[in-house]
């Protein structure tokens, strides 16, 4: 990546103070406008509020604002940052939101990273939104929370998890076109146990996480089979080392118990996902895979293995995790459109159901995928549309 880009970016961002800023949507212009959007006008809204607080997402801007939360503890490539070096990125996922998806969001950085600090964060805020995308909290911590506010009456979606892995699934489903696989046929290895890979991993085997434990969904696709690979080595019942969430991993997937590196369980496999770290997947891995094999390396701002590498050693199709190269997977094509439905339906959850169908449609919309095109790009039109409609018709 060019040394340009950042410092294009930051001068950018220096001249206009960040990204965002407040617009009003009705004039004040004499006493009577006063009178109205202020006092004496405004105890009316308040009282129709006071009588049933579902008034409060027609009668303010709670209806259409979602919460953009982090602690910045898992800020993209960049780690434990803190808070205060998050914003940047919040700030850009609520420009997205608003950009894509007509979306308003707002920033929020939080001076904790405790877990429980972070939920009744989250619950004492949830009268202003309707709706919370957690963003950049690391794992374990972004599961416990999450899943402890699925009751909170409005959605709660961890992006970086579910965003991640809808997109993933949307291109999975066209790469196996591409290759002449069934995607129920595949078995895929996934490299990085951080909140992506768990996700990725969870929606691949068609799972979910709950606050007790994880369950299969029913009637949603699943890959034959899955191998997920921690910084150890590749997680199996046998291991005694496992939290919960990778337990619930190690009890849906890994069918032949294989134990070991990266390097012995990708032997055969038909996918490798990373969402590692750069130069973790090497051309002798992929040309150990079996033939026509499809390699995402998502690690940012270097992926796993360079597409030339991958595709060299064989691999069929690639694709990354950046706009340089073809076949970029990125969140903005779930995002955006998943607080559009959440808006538009006000819907207090976004199940596992959802999410499949937001990836179909998502993969739908490239009609003729090809090596070099299994997924659509961030800017073609109505990609929020296709995705928030998807989840809406999902509800029944």
């Amino acid at each position: 990546m060019s040394q340009q880009v950042y410092e294009e970016s930051l001068q950018l961002h220096r001249q206009k103070v960040g990204k965002l800023g407040t617009i009003a949507l009705l004039p004040v212009k004499n006493k009577e406008d006063l009178s109205l959007l202020y006092t004496p006008g405004v105890a009316e809204p308040c009282r129709a509020i006071a009588r049933n607080k579902e008034e409060s997402f027609k009668l303010t801007s709670r209806g259409r604002t979602v919460a953009v939360i982090s602690d910045g503890s898992a800020v993209l490539g960049l780690g434990n940052i803190g808070p205060e070096a998050s914003l940047p990125v919040m700030e850009g996922k609520a420009l997205l939101m608003k950009e894509f998806a007509g979306v308003d969001a707002v920033p929020i950085a939080i001076n904790t990273q405790d877990t429980a600090e972070i939920i009744k964060f989250v619950t004492q805020i949830a009268p202003s939104f309707v709706g919370i995308n957690l963003e950049d909290i690391s794992a374990p911590r972004c599961f416990e929370v999450e899943a402890a506010l699925q009751d909170l009456g409005i959605t709660v979606f961890h992006d970086d998890q579910h965003g991640t892995a809808i997109v993933v699934t949307a291109a999975l489903h066209n790469a196996a076109r591409v290759v002449g696989k069934k995607f129920e046929d595949l078995k895929v290895v996934v490299v990085g146990a951080g909140a992506a890979g768990l996700s990725i991993a969870n929606m691949l085997l068609g799972i979910e996480l709950t606050v007790t434990g994880c369950q299969k969904v029913a009637n949603v696709p699943r890959v034959k089979d899955l191998i997920l690979v921690d910084s150890k080595s590749a997680i199996h019942q046998g291991r005694t080392d496992l939290d919960r969430y990778k337990k619930c991993i190690a009890e849906h997937s890994n069918k032949t118990k294989k134990s070991g590196s990266l390097a012995e369980v990708i032997q055969g496999a038909d996918v490798i996902i990373g969402v590692s770290k750069a130069g973790i997947i090497t051309s002798e891995m992929v040309s150990s895979m079996a033939p026509k094999a499809i390699v995402f390396a998502m690690a940012n701002p270097e992926p796993e293995i360079m597409p030339e590498l991958a595709k060299a050693a064989g691999a069929a199709v690639v694709a990354t995790g950046r706009s340089d190269f073809n076949n970029q997977i990125n969140n903005v094509l779930a995002f955006p459109g998943v607080f559009r439905a959440v808006i538009d339906g006000r819907l207090p959850r976004i199940t596992t159901a959802m999410k499949h169908a937001a990836a179909v449609a998502i993969a739908k919309m490239v009609e003729n995928p090809t090596a070099e095109k299994i997924i659509p790009d961030p800017f073609e039109p109505n990609v929020a549309k296709v995705v928030s409609e998807a989840i809406l018709l999902a509800i029944n």
